[in-house]
């Protein structure tokens, strides 16, 4: 079974059990700074799951693009990877485990022919916290999973939570067995022997963490799965190697062909790997909006082309040649569910070229001064590491060919206490999770409408939001301009936002096509993101705009004015606004 036949049987099933199809958000996450790119299909519904209603109803589903940064060191085995995608169906409030347990093991015993013989479970064991998942067990049971083939775990595996509070509660986790031969009184699913793959998550969102610690029941009860696409195709077509499904087939083929030194796939398949996930990675986040830099998703897309480049060189391929034969492999298998890459194609070739270009020149430059070296320490491994770039690996290869041995322990101690820094620097933005939708962020995110709209009105209709980051401190916000503002023209700008602040216009929303919104005025510059029904936010007359939420009721709930503190450039043609809400 192919992996479009395997996402487009997904979306029909529960298409048939009154969801509602809704298309993948963007990679780049929408309002929320608390992670570089979405991870989960759960993430660009925040809103919803914490209350706000949908404008396609309480039954969703969907195939979401997903990169997880915290894989890319584990990426070389057979199953991980920084880009894939995410099928989910959604409650929101409406149906619950009685209905959602049987439905994944409808789909997956009818559906695709998976032998219920080959599913092994694994449940909430219960703590202190909150009580054993006896009604999951249960219901597993009814459906003829045996005692003996369900497992019950603590917080770390059968628990989900948004963060340190908020919403939170157990899972069911299901996993298939690859091989069905006893592997030993210690291989248990979850366990990475080998023997399980876990293709799908059952999170049932039930309680509310306070800040004070304790549980508390959530109104409505919602629920959230999710199931890899590569693993469960990979699992269907009777293989244990993702890399060899269909999405990679013939960009494998391609890199094995023109393979100049280096090992063979099945000996070392590792670098393989690496070249094709990382330029899968790359190649949708370029789509979705990502430039090379060096700092938060730039620095990601440019880490992930530079290893890939990294595993190149081991092949022998120093040139181009493993760009311009993998690429297209890649691409292809996509073009139908994701037509934009289609259309992004020569942007995607020229971001990732220039990329390779400029690692190569730094490779130079570098090498220039490894040849000076007479021997090689951790310390001076991670100086090339950080003023070069150069990966361990890299130095690893360059040392061997020189005869000098390398202290990888000291390297990773110097590495560490940079990652320490860095993560203290950036506190909160690689957590994942949902975004915070507390009543300072619901302010400042009705004030970027404002912002939006004056900018219009003021600069002219050339203006289009790039992208917004919001904290409960203040709001950042990305649009299509070239030039720096003057202040006359900030001021307008204030002035016009502030005015309607001071009539306290009413803000509403209306659920309708995009069609009609945009014949209503809305504006709306988010292309394929979006689902057959849509929510038109207006703010008096002043701002219609479609958009997801949440927003104040009325302008004077955002207690103050808002004063625009940054003005700064995000790139070619794209300003960045900061802005704040003063008593």
């Amino acid at each position: 079974m192919t992996t479009d036949e395997v996402r487009e049987k997904y979306l029909k099933f529960f298409e048939k059990k009154g969801h509602k199809i809704i298309p993948s958000s963007s990679l780049v996450p929408e309002n929320d700074p608390s992670t570089l790119f979405i991870s989960a299909g759960m993430q660009p519904l925040a809103p919803y799951l914490l209350g706000e209603s949908h404008p396609q109803g309480n039954r969703l589903v969907n195939s979401q693009k997903c990169i997880r940064t915290g894989d890319i060191d584990e990426v070389g085995d057979a199953f991980h990877h920084t880009f894939f995608e995410m099928l989910g169906n959604w409650s929101l409030g409406d149906y619950y485990k009685q209905d959602s347990i049987p439905w994944s093991y409808e789909f997956l015993t009818k559906e695709l022919n998976i032998s219920p013989d080959r599913l092994s479970v694994s449940v909430f064991a219960g703590d202190d916290d909150a009580p054993r998942d006896t009604e999951a067990s249960e219901i597993w049971k009814s459906l003829g999973i045996p005692e003996d083939r369900i497992y019950y775990f603590g917080k770390k595996d059968n628990w989900w939570a948004a963060g340190a509070t908020g919403p939170c509660g157990p899972d069911t986790e299901i996993f298939y067995d690859v091989t069905q031969k006893p592997h030993g009184p210690d291989c248990n699913p979850g366990d990475n022997c080998g023997r399980y793959f876990e293709i799908w998550n059952n999170v049932f969102m039930v309680y509310n963490r306070k800040n004070d610690g304790s549980l508390e029941e959530l109104p409505k009860k919602n629920v959230d799965t999710g199931m890899g696409l590569d693993r469960t195709a990979t699992v269907l077509s009777g293989l244990t190697d993702n890399y060899k499904n269909d999405l990679f087939k013939s960009a494998l083929e391609s890199l094995i062909a023109i393979r100049k030194a280096g090992p063979v796939y099945e000996d070392d398949p590792k670098p393989y790997r690496v070249i094709l996930d990382h330029l899968r990675a790359a190649i949708f986040a370029v789509s979705d909006g990502v430039e090379s830099s060096n700092k938060e998703r730039g620095y990601i897309l440019r880490r992930l082309i530079r290893r890939a480049m990294v595993q190149a060189r081991k092949l022998g391929m120093e040139g181009d040649e493993w760009l311009e034969n993998t690429l297209p492999g890649l691409v292809q298998p996509y073009l139908k569910q994701y037509p934009s890459l289609g259309e992004n194609i020569t942007k995607i070739n020229e971001a990732i070229t220039a990329e390779v270009d400029k690692f190569r020149k730094t490779i130079d430059r570098g090498l220039k001064e490894f040849e000076k070296l007479k021997n090689i320490d951790g310390k001076i491994t991670f100086d090339l590491y950080q003023t070069y770039g150069f990966p361990l690996e890299l130095t690893l290869e360059l040392a061997q060919e020189r005869g000098l041995k390398v202290d990888v322990d000291q390297f990773k101690s110097a590495f560490e206490e940079h990652q320490n820094k860095s993560r203290t620097q950036s506190a909160g933005v690689f957590k994942g999770g949902l975004a915070d939708h507390s009543q300072k962020v619901t302010r400042l995110h009705t004030a970027t409408h404002l912002l939006h709209s004056a900018l219009r009105k003021v600069l002219g209709d050339h203006v289009s939001q790039k992208g917004s980051n919001i904290t409960n401190k203040r709001l950042r916000f990305d649009f299509t301009h070239t030039e720096k503002l003057t202040e006359d023209q900030k001021k307008q700008i204030e002035d016009l936002v502030n005015e309607q602040i001071k009539k306290d216009l009413p803000v509403s929303f209306e659920v309708m096509t995009l069609e009609e919104a945009k014949a209503k005025g809305a504006l709306a510059f988010f292309g394929e993101r979006y689902a057959e029904k849509v929510k038109m936010y207006s703010i008096g007359d002043f701002s219609r705009e479609v958009c997801g939420g949440p927003h104040v009721s009325h302008l004077s709930e955002l207690g103050g004015r808002v004063t625009i503190t940054k003005d700064e450039s995000s790139g070619a043609g794209v300003r960045r606004l900061y802005a704040v809400i003063e008593k």
